[in-house]
């Protein structure tokens, strides 16, 4: 059956923002992998939270092309308008991770969502971070200045959030190096709110592409150190967004018709004996976490994270929050922590 959407004006509003979001990234990354002359298209891929009835999304991925190895740009919108038991009316997002082929060439993740509770109130979330294995520092600066344009009166708040939640405690270090994250953004002026959101998703969007071009325009082989700084990267990578990423956590444990799709954030490739290795860094039972992901991996050195790979993942995640639910608490925050499972229970 046809997907039903969210009924309320601001609903509809965020899910034309987030879909105009969506084409603006996928037309421009396609435009400029033609310019690149590594020409790259993107799938479109339906999927449907209750047959439908509940809402679902269309995200755009891609994978193994000439510019981008992994790539996705997901927007969804789920709703409960007919069920009164439920406190959350709806949640709408755009979230999208691209992963490009060459070392030189940085990533990029950008969430935009709106929440709207039954009760009236509502909220932005709002995040981009660049994340590059070998740093170009003209680049970070250049990412955090135009979303500095582009939130003045928010952007140290969000820079210092986004600091707080992309850190990895047990390797003391960053995931990414330029980092915009607001949770639970709302004040008295919901055009404003609405406008920022805008304002952010399409300056994020318009300087990464600008990025990719400038790093792959003319880019001169990598070396073998670059090259494995890249592997070393996709697996710090992979090891937050599993261990800490709170949105994906949440995501795979709200309903499991879309585990692909919230996965997409993964890179293709990871290495397993590096991964390994942290696990005597971590506090249990994150360190049972880490060992049922590596339990669901491929019995090899590198390993390629594809779609089965991906659903055997995201059941560890359910199965291991299942036996320790308060480890969520052991999850990345910023300065807010939204009760996103609690909100669709």
């Amino acid at each position: 059956m046809p997907k039903i959407y969210a009924q309320s004006a601001q609903a509809k509003q965020a899910l034309k923002l987030v879909t105009e979001l969506q084409n603006r990234f996928v037309t421009k990354l396609e435009t400029a992998s033609t310019a690149l002359k590594l020409p790259q298209k993107f799938q479109a891929v339906e999927w449907q939270r209750d047959e439908g009835t509940h809402g679902g999304g269309i995200r755009f991925e891609t994978a193994d092309g000439l510019m981008i190895g992994r790539g996705s740009v997901n927007v969804s919108q789920v709703h409960y308008d007919e069920n009164p038991d439920k406190k959350l009316g709806s949640a709408t997002a755009i979230s999208t991770i691209i992963h490009p082929n060459h070392p030189l060439a940085p990533s990029v993740h950008i969430h935009i969502s709106w929440t709207e509770m039954k009760s009236g109130h509502g909220y932005w979330r709002m995040m981009a971070d660049l994340n590059p294995a070998n740093e170009d520092p003209k680049a970070t600066a250049l990412f955090l200045s135009t979303l500095q344009q582009a939130a003045p009166k928010q952007f140290d708040e969000a820079k210092a959030q986004g600091e707080r939640y992309f850190y990895i405690p047990a390797l003391k270090r960053h995931r990414g190096v330029a980092h915009f994250y607001l949770e639970s953004y709302a004040t008295d002026n919901a055009e404003d709110d609405f406008n920022l959101a805008q304002s952010v998703g399409e300056t994020a969007i318009d300087t990464y592409v600008n990025i990719l071009q400038a790093s792959l325009t003319d880019a001169r082989e990598a070396t073998a150190t670059e090259i494995q700084a890249q592997s070393d990267y996709h697996t710090l990578y992979f090891f937050q967004v599993l261990t800490l990423d709170r949105g994906t956590t949440t995501g795979l444990l709200v309903h499991n018709q879309n585990d692909v799709g919230i996965l997409g954030s993964l890179p293709a490739m990871l290495d397993k004996t590096l991964l390994q290795s942290w696990k005597e860094r971590l506090e249990t039972p994150q360190d049972l976490l880490l060992q049922s992901l590596l339990d669901a991996l491929p019995n090899s050195p590198h390993v390629r994270i594809d779609e089965a790979a991906k659903a055997k993942l995201a059941q560890a995640v359910r199965v291991f929050y299942q036996q320790y639910p308060d480890a969520i608490n052991m999850q990345a925050s910023g300065h807010i922590t939204p009760p996103t499972v609690k909100n669709h229970s």
